[in-house]
């Protein structure tokens, strides 16, 4: 008789159900499911096949960002200067067609390079001279906002050619077109943690960064790829997000920092490292934007969806602590 066969039957439940019911995702998407289910009951527009989609194309920029943002802190790392990137890379995206006289699609991909670049300055900062996260990402954050703010003097760009408008504001088939962009970045950044020697030497470096050196991991490599991904990422937010609003200012981004941050954190990665998974930020990121939304429809005023979500963020961290401990005990 084999040894499984011996085990009593409530003893094979409580292994199993921890494995599918007490993941920390498969919690948050209950309490989404509910908090969907009440929403809906309270405005009948909210459940429209319409309004979700246009949650979808306004969730695009952070989301975006929180892909990588995962990666970082799953390192037990953290990028305040993600906003701030975004703010620079969109000022440089109109500058550089209006008044450097680049053709748009060499401004797009200019963009691109410079939000790498500050991202990439952010890794070698934290890689080669051993700044902390925090304060590095703290004096870039400041760093690339002066530098947007010094190159706009308080002036917009605006004029855009009609086809740049097509990713932030047409539809792909009967989808917004920023959402199928973000849809792939899903499936590639989770293809990458889950199943690549490169995810596993993020968790490893998260759980325990010296002796991930000891094993030989290139953990100084996977830290700058990881940062200037974050770039990477931000600048194409950027391009996303002037494209939607037709406009470039110096103060876009502001605040994405913290909505990236609580929508990875409230996905379940651990702030501490070692713990976390792209489907875990996506749940957080719909449950983020689809309270925001919800709570505006059925009269809900700002200051109070933020008092929500705030408590919102504090319980599912309780949560997964929670059934962190249950799983290791």
């Amino acid at each position: 008789m084999s040894a499984m066969s011996e085990i009593p039957l409530p003893q094979i439940a409580k292994r199993v159900a921890p494995w599918w019911l007490l993941r920390h995702e498969t919690m948050l998407a209950l309490i989404l499911f509910v908090a969907l289910i009440i929403l809906g009951t309270l405005n009948n527009r909210f459940l429209t096949l319409d309004n979700l989609l246009n949650q979808g194309r306004l969730t695009t920029e952070v989301g975006l960002i929180a892909l990588p943002m995962t990666f970082i802190i799953i390192t037990g790392g953290i990028d305040l200067s993600v906003g701030s990137i975004v703010g620079l890379c969109a000022i440089l995206l109109g500058y550089s067609w209006k008044t450097f006289g680049f053709p748009l699609p060499l401004a797009i991909a200019f963009t691109l390079v410079v939000g790498a670049t500050a991202g990439f300055f952010n890794g070698l900062g934290i890689t080669r001279l051993r700044v902390p996260p925090l304060i590095m990402t703290i004096a870039t954050l400041a760093l690339y906002r002066g530098l947007a703010e010094g190159i706009s003097q308080a002036r917009s760009v605006r004029g855009y050619p009609e086809w740049f408008y097509f990713i932030g504001q047409s539809d792909l088939f009967g989808v917004p077109a920023q959402l199928w962009l973000l849809l792939i970045a899903i499936v590639v950044a989770g293809i990458a943690l889950d199943r690549t020697t490169f995810g596993r030497t993020l968790y490893a470096i998260g759980n325990n960064e010296t002796a991930a050196r000891f094993s030989g991991l290139p953990v100084d490599r996977a830290k700058l790829i990881i940062y200037t991904l974050s770039g990477l990422m931000a600048g194409l937010s950027a391009v996303v997000l002037v494209s939607r609003v037709t406009t470039t200012r110096s103060d876009m981004g502001i605040g994405y920092e913290l909505d990236v941050i609580a929508t990875v954190v409230l996905g379940g990665t651990s702030i501490f490292g070692g713990v976390g998974t792209i489907w875990g930020t996506v749940v957080g990121l719909a449950m983020i934007q689809l309270l925001k939304n919800g709570l505006a429809l059925t009269g809900v005023k700002g200051d109070a969806t933020i008092v929500v979500i705030g408590t919102v963020l504090i319980l599912s961290t309780l949560v997964a602590s929670l059934l962190q401990r249950r799983r290791g005990v």
